[in-house]
């Protein structure tokens, strides 16, 4: 018998408009499996529920009184935001012990478009302190696990977001992605997750752009609700200081699901260059069937050079660190609390304090540098198919242990294959195609040009026609 969770969001959009399921019933059940399942999975830091019931009744109430063309897109669909934004009057942690007791006064501009859009905010999902690493393991909650198997991490720094997609206990969710960490634990959660196009989504009025790493995004078990909560979250503020290519007059992300995206070129690596991070042999395989899958349905499909030094120059690496500890040093923290923060982020911050301006605007300028070569040579293709992790899930715990300078060595490990198109400022998506001998999601990874979503949205919807996922659940699923 189909359940609630059972149905992606867009269906169950599509209910409360035609009054087969009420937002009360969808928030009381989603709010029961948190409730009932959510000590396996650590997926939310804190649980919204007096707000989720109020915004349902007021949902249910809208429902009755306007008229169907004026009802927003997802009335009464459960839409949790990653603790890494503000939520007015619930517990905005960032990850961290510093803010374990703080409590959001206003919402981010992004989760006001979220209550305009008539979600039902059921909580605030897990993340790593600030959201400065690939998994999601902190002070002030349990660790985040995987729900295809509960020993293993379900990456980050979106962590919670996607182990409350893939358990069950959300339909959808917001994430961000700074460095990979939507497309990381969607690729080990088996979820499609897209990282959109700089400037697409504004982190107005209080995330600075800085060299625009991060940008948040959807986390979804469907193609089609991934575009239409990027419908909802794409938006621009007077100040910002990148703005995306806007779609067509008319036209939404949506519509591109719907579109045959035609006969593409579109280039392949999984190689990790001069970095020498070795590639895992069950990756290897994922990526070889993603390429044939590519062919089969009639797309051109060539080896391309990875982007490393042929465009880095052999420096992505040590120059990537560079802005992310100075990054890291951004979330404001007042100077006696500092001791409190974990390894990683006191790390971190003291990298960036170390680290002299004119060496910070070097990195950044051979960044720059870079990202002009590999645009333009990458101009000739549709997409770009890489591996979306060097290996299968790993360990809770995997990362820690060996002090912070070994864990970012072996997150670099991990990870080598996304933080470059945050540089680039492309859009990217991890797609769920391989699950390996021992039912474990292998993700692969789609980059398009700037402004490209609706190509990735289009060929992301012929993978899925083609392998479909969605009825892939985890051992738990229901219960």
């Amino acid at each position: 018998m189909t359940q609630i969770h059972d149905l992606p969001a867009h269906r169950l959009a599509a209910m409360v408009r035609s009054r087969e399921v009420s937002p009360p019933e969808i928030a009381e059940h989603y709010l029961r499996r948190i409730d009932q399942y959510d000590h396996r999975y650590g997926a939310y830091i804190t649980v919204a529920s007096e707000m989720a019931l109020e915004q349902a009744r007021y949902a249910e109430k809208r429902l009755m009184g306007d008229t169907p063309d004026t009802l927003p897109p997802l009335l009464g669909v459960p839409v949790p935001v990653k603790d890494l934004d503000p939520v007015a009057g619930i517990r905005f942690t960032q990850g961290s012990a510093v803010h374990r007791d703080t409590v959001a006064p206003v919402d981010s501009d992004l989760v006001a478009r979220l209550r305009g859009a008539g979600t039902v905010m059921v909580g605030k999902t897990n993340t790593p302190e600030f959201g400065s690493s690939c998994y999601t393991e902190n002070d002030v909650a349990a660790p985040s696990r995987n729900p295809w198997d509960t020993r293993l991490s379900p990456g980050g720094s979106s962590g919670g977001a996607a182990a409350a997609v893939a358990a069950g206990l959300a339909p959808v969710a917001q994430g961000s992605d700074g460095g990979g960490s939507i497309r990381i634990p969607a690729g080990v959660c088996g979820l499609f997750g897209l990282k959109p196009t700089r400037g697409r989504v504004s982190g107005a009025p209080f995330k600075p752009d800085l060299v625009g790493l991060s940008t948040a995004g959807p986390l979804t078990r469907d193609v089609r609700d991934a575009a239409l909560l990027l419908d909802v979250m794409a938006f621009s503020r007077p100040g910002d200081y990148y703005t995306a290519p806007p779609p067509a007059p008319g036209e939404t992300f949506t519509d591109h699901v719907d579109r045959e995206p035609g006969r593409l070129r579109i280039g392949a690596y999984a190689t990790t260059g001069s970095a020498g991070i070795p590639v895992h042999p069950e990756v290897l395989r994922a990526h070889e069937g993603a390429v044939r899958l590519l062919a089969e349905l009639g797309h051109d499909v060539e080896e391309v050079p990875e982007p490393g030094d042929a465009h880095f120059g052999g420096t992505f690496t040590d120059d990537f660190q560079v802005i992310w500890a100075a990054m890291a040093s951004a979330s404001p923290v007042p100077p006696d609390r500092e001791a409190e923060l974990g390894p990683l982020n006191r790390w971190l911050r003291e990298r960036a304090r170390s680290t002299p301006v004119p060496a910070y605007i070097a990195a950044c300028a051979r960044l720059q540098r870079g990202v002009r070569s590999l645009v333009a040579a990458t101009e000739p293709y549709d997409a770009v198919l890489t591996p979306t992790l060097a290996l299968p899930p790993v360990p809770v715990g995997h990362f820690s242990g060996g002090g912070p300078e070994e864990e970012f060595r072996r997150m670099t490990g991990f990870t080598p294959f996304t933080s470059v198109y945050n540089v680039s400022g492309q859009p990217s998506v991890n797609v769920p195609l391989h699950w390996s001998a021992d039912g474990l999601p292998i993700g692969s990874m789609l980059t398009g040009r700037m402004g490209g979503e609706g190509t990735l949205l289009a060929l992301s919807a012929q993978l899925e026609q083609a392998r479909p996922w969605f009825h892939r659940v985890p051992p738990g699923w229901n219960g």
